[in-house]
């Protein structure tokens, strides 16, 4: 009995401990509970919590780590883990927790606020995830909160001013979110703080003054974001700072030259800004620095920052700014470490630098988008070890020295937009790294050396805008590694070189604008990865390889201006095509229904060809299509449906071909449609209301084919429409009034049709028409309106062959911009304007009525001023005349008729002697015709004794 008892007295004291030990170190087994929940939650993809079962000891779970005394969970990792789904309230009943680390996932919801509770967190890692909403102010109710990072995801609103509270804070990650506001004061009680990253968010205001105060800030970045106003000067009393970033924000005001007290900066970023005035000395004082860059502000005078006295500066970048002058000559003396050196965009001037020879380790030089003048000097090869040289948009003259072939390691140069001349050095061929070099927009000629193919790393090589001419090398096919070929706009001769097939890595080839013959290569069939693809303006020809139907990377394809003949199915084939243009060469045949496939395709040139058939129905696949012109060919049928389907269409040029039927009522649905020109085929019938659908529209031609009916009233919803040609159809009507709507119309030509009725005063609206008002060779009559006065920018003006009567309007004479006028043909009448008297006067022939220069002049009556007849008057003028006209031709009658009567009774009185009739016969028909004989063939002055007229 006695031992029994002290047995269970023993057990009694185990058993108490072991309560006193759980209720002040915690509960495992209801940790394990709750984190089970929180696995019911979770999406498991990668399976990191699969071990998670009450089946083992909670301390063996993935991810959890204990205390020594595995009395107590303290920190859960699952970074990384690919887990989805929300973070669980249920962490908060974790109360021993002092690291939380669940980055690197793609959780997504908001942070809980229960999160607040875990009194005992030091770690809160919750960044690169896709959280969202607002940061809860809970947060900073955790007073041992060193390390908080919940950047790189997607939450939004204000930093809460409570974080302020996290007095032992030491690391603040709240980058690359959707935050807006200002920055809280409160955050400059965060003593300890040494790292605070703010950037690629919303923020705006001011750099709180506040945070100045924080000086044990090893890190500074708010980069990326909208705050404002100048950078504080306490900046300066940051003596920890090593990195400080504020690029791409709207600081303002100079750089502060406290700047120069922050001895241990390493980083300094102030991009991007609008940061003016000059680069203060003092930062010469940073023996530390690394980097420094300034550039994309409004900063001016010349470069005081000196590499010589910043021995550990590697990169400095001060472009886009105002900077002026030269580099200081002590630059670079003594032991420097500057490697990348970046002044483009500024307004230095003068030769290229002689300093830079001093620095010994240089390999990114760039002076481009200065005014740089002189030479590219010849020890340019003695600079450091340079990988890349970019002197391109100055004004350097002169040649391409042949040292710059000694540059081993060079792997960029740009030397475009200058004015160089001459040739391209053969040294150029030793440059066995270089992968980008650009010669454009410079004078340099004469033949492109061979030696350049040996140079095998090229990439890219952009040439255009120069006056090379010869042929292309031959060796092309060298450049294994060539992607980009750019040799448009030279003088380059003879046929696209075979071995251009061997570049197999090209992407993009431009050769246009030359002067190039012969066919195509049936090696292009290789450049299976070729995108864009410009030959135009070139005198290349013959028919398209069928094997170009391999190529099914190409996007791009411009072959017009050639003379290519053949079918164009070779090029119809490739799925990812977006633009062809085959304008101006001899192709034949059909369109190829394989056009279908092709259905990316935005813009579609096939005019100038010989193209013959109909639409394919496949071009109704063509959904994403923006232009179409297939102008100047000779297809023919119906539209149909055939593009009814392609609704972003907005050119569409079928003029100049041999199209029936009617216009279908679909083309109102082309909400895109800028430009419509049918010109130039058979067209009929009416044109139909639902064009006024197309709002957009600013250029409608549709001359030239049998339309009829008349112009629809709706054409006036076309208020954006600059140019309407109407001209040489059967329209017949009246001019709609709605036509007034279309405020923005530059040319109108409605002539050589049928139209009736007076010209609508509304016309005089168009204040914007200049380019032509033609409404000639129609049926329009009453007077021309006051209102065409209006039209100040009108340059042509024709009227003519209509039946428009009275004065022409005074009002015309004040069209100052008027060069060509055209009223012929109508039935004016009255003095011409004098503003109109220096046109010539053809302008106004057929006119019967009309006066005045350049005419004859109007008469003058003596009373004074000129007074005109009206048209009753003409009108019995011209009866009196005709009455005393006919009076008089009756009066002669009836003279002739005497003298005939007289004549008769004489011839019978001689018929009673029946001797010498014939004789008498004779004489009559002799003197007749010596009558007649002397009528027509006498002379003159015989004619005029006998007192005869000769006719």
């Amino acid at each position: 009995m006695g031992n029994r008892g002290m047995y269970l007295w023993i057990h009694f004291l185990f058993v108490l401990v072991a309560a006193i030990a759980t209720s002040s170190h915690g509960d495992l087994s209801a940790d394990s509970h709750w984190l089970l929940q929180i696995k019911d939650q979770l999406n498991d993809t990668r399976g990191s919590i699969v071990s998670w079962s009450s089946e083992t000891e909670v301390c063996s779970w993935n991810g959890i780590t204990c205390s020594p005394d595995k009395s107590q969970i303290v920190g859960l990792n699952l970074s990384g883990s690919g887990l989805l789904g929300m973070i669980s309230p249920a962490f908060a009943n974790l109360k021993s927790l002092r690291s939380l680390d669940l980055s690197s996932n793609s959780l997504t919801g908001p942070i809980p606020a229960e999160l607040g509770s875990l009194s005992n967190l030091t770690e809160l890692l919750l960044y690169t995830n896709r959280l969202s909403g607002g940061i809860p102010a809970e947060l900073g109710l955790l007073q041992k909160l060193a390390t908080l990072r919940i950047g790189d995801n997607l939450i939004s609103g204000h930093i809460p001013p409570q974080l302020g509270n996290c007095s032992n804070l030491q690391t603040l990650g709240l980058g690359s979110s959707s935050l807006d506001g200002s920055i809280p004061v409160e955050l400059g009680n965060l003593k300890l703080l040494t790292l605070l990253n703010l950037q690629k968010n919303s923020l705006s205001g001011p750099l709180p003054e506040e945070l100045m105060g924080c000086t044990h800030l090893q890190i500074l970045s708010a980069a990326d974001n909208r705050l404002k106003g100048a950078i504080p000067r306490a900046i300066g009393n940051l003596h920890l700072l090593q990195t400080l970033n504020l690029a791409n924000n709207s600081f303002t005001g100079p750089v502060p030259m406290e700047f120069g007290n922050l001895a241990s900066l390493e980083y300094l970023n102030l991009q991007g800004n609008r940061l003016s005035g000059e680069i203060p000395s003092h930062l010469n004082q940073l023996s530390h620095l690394r980097t420094l860059d300034f550039s994309k502000n409004n900063l001016t005078g010349e470069i005081s920052v000196v590499a010589s006295k910043l021995q550990n500066l590697q990169a400095l970048a001060l472009s886009d700014n105002f900077l002026t002058g030269s580099l200081p000559e002590d630059f670079c003396t003594g032991k420097t470490s500057l490697q990348n050196l970046l002044l483009s965009g500024n307004k230095l001037s003068g030769s290229i630098p002689h300093c830079l020879l001093e620095c010994s380790v240089l390999h990114v030089l760039d002076l481009s988008g200065n005014s740089l003048t002189g030479e590219i000097p010849s020890w340019v090869d003695k600079v450091g070890d340079l990988t890349d040289l970019l002197l391109h948009n100055n004004s350097l003259v002169g040649t391409i020295p042949p040292e710059i072939g000694n540059l081993s390691s060079l792997e960029t140069l740009y030397l475009h937009h200058n004015v160089l001349t001459g040739q391209i050095p053969a040294d150029i061929g030793k440059l066995q790294k270089l992968k980008y070099f650009t010669l454009y927009e410079n004078q340099l000629s004469k033949e492109i050396p061979l030696e350049l193919t040996n140079c095998s790393s090229l990439e890219g090589i952009d040439f255009f805008g120069n006056h090379f001419s010869g042929p292309i090398p031959s060796t092309i096919g060298n450049l294994k590694n060539l992607v980009f070929l750019q040799l448009r706009q030279n003088d380059l001769s003879g046929s696209i070189p075979p071995s251009l097939g061997q570049c197999r890595k090209l992407q993009a080839l431009a050769l246009a604008d030359n002067r190039l013959s012969g066919k195509l290569p049936p090696t292009f069939r290789f450049l299976t990865e070729l995108q864009i693809i410009t030959l135009y303006n070139n005198s290349l020809e013959g028919p398209i390889p069928q094997s170009l139907s391999s190529l099914q990377k190409l996007e791009f394809i411009n072959f017009s201006n050639n003379n290519f003949t053949g079918t164009i199915d070779p090029i119809c084939s490739s799925k990812s095509l977006k633009k062809l243009d085959l304008t101006n060469n001899s192709f034949t045949g059909k369109i190829s229904p394989q056009i279908g496939n092709c259905s990316d395709l935005v813009r579609l040139r096939l005019g100038l060809n010989r193209l013959d058939g109909e639409i394919p129905n496949e071009i109704s696949q063509l959904t994403q299509l923006t232009l179409l012109d297939l102008s100047s060919n000779n297809l023919s049928g119906e539209l149909g449906l055939k593009l009814s389907t392609c609704k972003q269409l907005s050119i569409l040029d079928l003029n100049g071909n041999r199209f029936l039927g009617e216009i279908p009522s679909w083309l109102g649905s082309l909400h895109s449609l800028g430009e419509l020109d049918l010109s130039s085929n058979g067209f009929s019938g009416t044109i139909p209301p639902e064009i006024g659908n197309c709002s957009n529209l600013l250029k409608l031609s549709l001359s030239n084919n049998r339309f009829s009916g008349e112009i629809p009233s709706t054409i006036g919803n076309l208020a954006s429409l600059n140019v309407l040609n109407l001209q040489n159809n059967n329209l017949s009507g009246s001019i709609p009034t709605t036509i007034r709507n279309c405020k923005k119309l530059y040319e109108l030509r409605i002539s050589q049709n049928f139209l009736s009725g007076s010209i609508p005063k509304e016309v005089g609206e168009l204040t914007e028409l200049q380019e032509a008002l033609d409404l000639s060779e129609n049926s329009l009559s009453g007077v021309i309106p006051p209102s065409l006065g209006n039209l100040k920018k009108l340059e042509s003006l024709n009227l003519s062959r209509n039946h428009l009567q009275g004065d022409i309007p005074k009002a015309l004479g004040g069209l100052t911009s008027l060069n060509n006028l055209n009223l012929s043909d109508n039935l004016l009448h009255g003095e011409i304007p004098q503003g109109l008297s220096k046109l010539p006067s053809a302008s106004f022939l057929g006119n019967m009525n009309l006066c005045g220069p350049p005419l004859s002049s109007c008469s003058e009556p003596v009373g004074g001023g000129r007074r005109w007849m009206s048209r009753a008057a003409v009108l019995g003028i011209t009866v009196g005349i005709a009455l005393t006209a006919t009076l008089v031709c009756l009066a002669l009658l009836y003279a002739i008729l005497r003298i005939w009567c007289n004549y008769r009774k004489v011839s019978v009185s001689s018929s009673d002697f029946n001797v010498g009739l014939e004789h008498r016969k004779e004489d009559e028909k002799w003197v007749l015709g010596k009558t007649h004989h002397l009528g027509l063939v006498g002379s003159p002055e015989e004619d005029k004794r006998k007192g005869k007229l000769n006719f």
